[in-house]
């Protein structure tokens, strides 16, 4: 056996450097080389535009934390401005997802970096919400995602001096991205309810709770008309202004009677339990 092994593999190293000799000129074989280049640049762009999707998710996680102390502390002024800061490091790694996509199909690699765009969008609305009681369209969240020439110097990293002109690499959020992260925001608005109601502020809810019924009414034009996932969290989105509207009721009609070191306790368990097909009415 060990004879026959012997002398069959020198034979068989033979026909494999043939067919090598053969398959480097084959057309077919040069042809899929040059279709294996191709992925292996699509996949690297893949991980890439993976990994800045992550760096966005967090720090965009970290703005919203930051934008939940707004109720603890007498002057907001300060936590806003930081806020700003973390969302504008947060738009240049956007901006690298632009560079990436710069030539390319933006559906190709649309599911590598959905997740932090969503998280932008719900950052960057509820910085918005804060601010000025009022949601932020989709044109001014694109309106704020262009580059001019100098900015993209810096995201490619260049140590040159950056130069002056016009916008030259932009970024579109999709309208779903959009969706998606304005429905997210509902549950932030919720916390932003109990620890307003937490620190004695009693105007703020009945604030969310009317803001929350014109997002629902809003999402209720697009009803099953949507993408899958918009139409997905609308459930979550009818919890949470369900839960709102009935803290609400509870903060009006037991408001006066209940001690205010115990009304977040009072919010916070007025809980709504809507099964999916139920609406808000």
């Amino acid at each position: 056996m060990d004879r026959r092994e012997g002398e069959g593999c020198p034979r068989r190293n033979a026909d494999a450097a043939q067919d090598r000799d053969v398959n480097s000129s084959s057309p077919v074989i040069a042809a899929f080389k040059v279709f294996q280049q191709e992925l292996d640049t699509k996949h690297d762009k893949h991980e890439r535009l993976v990994k800045i999707s992550r760096d966005v998710t967090i720090e965009s996680k970290r703005t919203i934390f930051l934008l939940h102390r707004v109720t603890s502390v007498s002057n907001t002024d300060d936590i806003l401005k930081e806020a700003d800061v973390k969302l504008d490091a947060v738009r240049q790694k956007i901006g690298q997802i632009a560079e990436e996509l710069r030539g390319e199909d933006l559906f190709q690699f649309h599911r590598a970096f959905t997740p932090g765009i969503q998280e932008y969008v719900e950052a960057v609305t509820f910085l918005h919400y804060i601010r000025h009681r009022s949601l932020i369209s989709l044109e001014e969240i694109n309106a704020m995602l262009v580059f001019t020439r100098g900015e993209q110097e810096e995201l490619k990293g260049s140590v040159e001096a950056p130069q002056t002109g016009g916008p030259v690499l932009t970024f579109q959020v999709t309208p779903s991205d959009y969706l998606l992260g304005v429905a997210d925001l509902t549950g932030e608005l919720m916390r932003l309810c109990i620890s307003s109601v937490g620190n004695g502020d009693i105007d703020t809810p009945f604030q969310v709770s009317q803001f929350l019924r014109q997002i629902h009414d809003g999402f209720s034009y697009i009803g099953n008309t949507g993408p899958y996932e918009v139409s997905k969290k609308l459930h979550t989105l009818r919890q949470s202004l369900g839960k709102v509207e009935d803290a609400c009721y509870a903060l009006r009609v037991r408001g006066s009677e209940i001690p205010k070191h115990m009304l977040a306790d009072v919010f916070s368990s007025r809980t709504t339990h809507l099964e999916p097909e139920e609406g808000v009415v």
